[in-house]
């Protein structure tokens, strides 16, 4: 029997320690020179390949060497430096070019990084190229290619700069077509990552009085205590500077969460809940559905079926929020995390683009934030883990499906049970919400002990 292959390509592109396999420099040289062979032998010209990254220490010489790469199976490279993960997506769309990769491990430590390569249409690449890169990277083939057929001139500061105001020429002249911030106060956490020199100059050019904090990059502070994993900082900065409204940004951008002039959290449900209202009463919701995972609270779920819309759920991942939002014609959708897509401004999440789609929102409904957050209630949630010896389905043992069953009679319309295994670990996954926090406590131990029983590690 046969070894199945490692994937080393997961939902959000390839991520790990960088300096060590797969985030090596002879790696992703392969990966430059791979993906160009593939664009080469698919289009019989020489490819256009944007690249960009964020502020981590090792973002530098990973570029330098997937563009090395690239350069040697005879690709043309344009880097945009330090840019933002859908600012690179944006560019591959309209520059135009053949593919865009970004070297960013997204919210994670400094010590980490990874790398997405994104289709001209501003989508990921897709799977069938990726698994060609894949067996690549681990065959370390090393194939031949033709002398590049394009002349290789150094790249300057010059080239950087004029593809960043590209894109924040997009993003001011397009997505915020007539948006004026003008008297707004509006505090940035730039999360010390790609968002650092952009966001602050962006709401600046619409008019905002902008407080920045955590956007003084230095290699290794990205995401440190900052950002849209601590929250805390922001809180308190916008009560502190009496502001509108603060956004936190992840290391790269594509995804952002907000704080209210109150100081009060508003994740990615609160912020599909605002704008689908908002644009559900313009007529630009298609269908009156919005798409979200698994994750999502049922407090979503709830509120938006009290205004006769739809909830599409999806697996954990922007890629499968696109996904169906391409299939069901939905014009908004996202998770809880705060990466949302709007399908017919972007393929690709941009935290830029939704903090703009929500200060319009604000705008228009001449309300603060928290006033659109009204009418989402989240309900109680309860997360168990149980280690498991096998993952056998779990419809295929009577007694979890007969709990199941009457644990979700239980709940109604007012709860919600999800079971599923951790892809990585042996471990089953209980989740309950319901507005009992007492009642749910006891169904998720009631299905934990049954998990345990049947299939448990002896």
């Amino acid at each position: 029997m046969s070894t199945p292959r490692r994937r080393l390509f997961g939902t959000d592109g390839v991520r790990g320690e960088a300096g060590r396999f797969p985030l090596d420099a002879e790696t992703l040289r392969t990966v430059g020179k791979s993906l160009t062979l593939q664009l080469r032998q698919r289009l019989g010209r020489v490819p256009v390949i944007i690249v960009g990254r964020d502020t981590r220490e090792s973002s530098g010489w990973l570029e330098r060497s997937l563009i090395d790469g690239a350069l040697e199976a005879g690709a043309e490279c344009k880097s945009a430096g330090v840019i933002t993960t859908p600012g690179v997506a944006f560019l591959a769309r309209t520059l135009p070019a053949d593919a865009g990769v970004v070297i960013s491990a997204s919210h994670n430590g400094y010590q980490d990084n990874g790398f997405k390569i994104f289709a001209p249409s501003g989508r990921k690449l897709d799977d069938e190229t990726e698994r060609l890169i894949e067996a690549d990277i681990l065959a370390r083939t090393e194939k031949k290619s033709p002398a590049p057929a394009v002349e290789i001139r150094p790249q300057g500061e010059d080239l950087e700069s004029a593809l960043r105001s590209r894109y924040l020429d997009f993003l001011q002249h397009e997505i915020a077509q007539g948006l004026s911030l003008n008297n707004q106060i509006i505090v940035v956490d730039a999360a010390n990552g790609a968002a650092s020199g952009l966001a602050p100059h962006l709401f600046e050019r619409l008019g905002a009085s902008v407080v920045a904090i955590n956007d003084k990059p230095d290699g290794r502070n990205i995401n440190r205590d900052c950002g849209s994993l601590h929250i805390e900082a922001l809180q308190q900065k916008v009560i502190a500077a009496g502001a509108d409204i603060g956004v936190a940004f992840d290391g790269d951008a594509d995804r952002s969460l907000f704080v209210d002039a109150k100081g009060r959290f508003v994740d990615g449900d609160a912020t599909l809940w605002a704008l689908g209202k908002y644009m559900h009463d313009r007529g630009q919701l298609s269908n009156g559905l919005v798409v979200a995972t698994v994750m999502s609270n049922i407090g979503l779920e709830i509120a938006l079926r009290s205004r006769g819309l739809q909830l599409l759920r999806t697996d954990v991942g922007d890629k499968y929020v696109l996904e169906e939002l391409m299939r069901s014609g939905a014009g908004l959708g996202g998770e809880q995390s705060g990466h949302i897509i709007f399908p017919h401004l972007s393929l690709a999440g941009d935290g830029l683009i939704t903090t703009l789609c929500l200060l319009r929102a604000v705008r228009d409904e001449g309300k603060l934030l928290h006033d659109l957050t009204e009418g989402f209630q989240r309900y109680p949630q309860v997360l168990m883990n149980v280690e498991v010896r096998e993952k056998r389905p779990f419809v295929e043992v009577d007694q979890i499906q007969k709990l199941v069953q009457e644990t979700e009679s239980q709940l109604g319309d007012g709860g919600r049970l999800l079971l599923r295994y951790s892809g990585t670990e042996p471990l089953a996954r209980v989740m309950i919400e319901g507005y009992n926090q007492a009642m749910i406590e006891v169904y998720a131990r009631n299905l934990a002990i049954v998990i345990q029983q049947t299939l448990g590690a002896r």
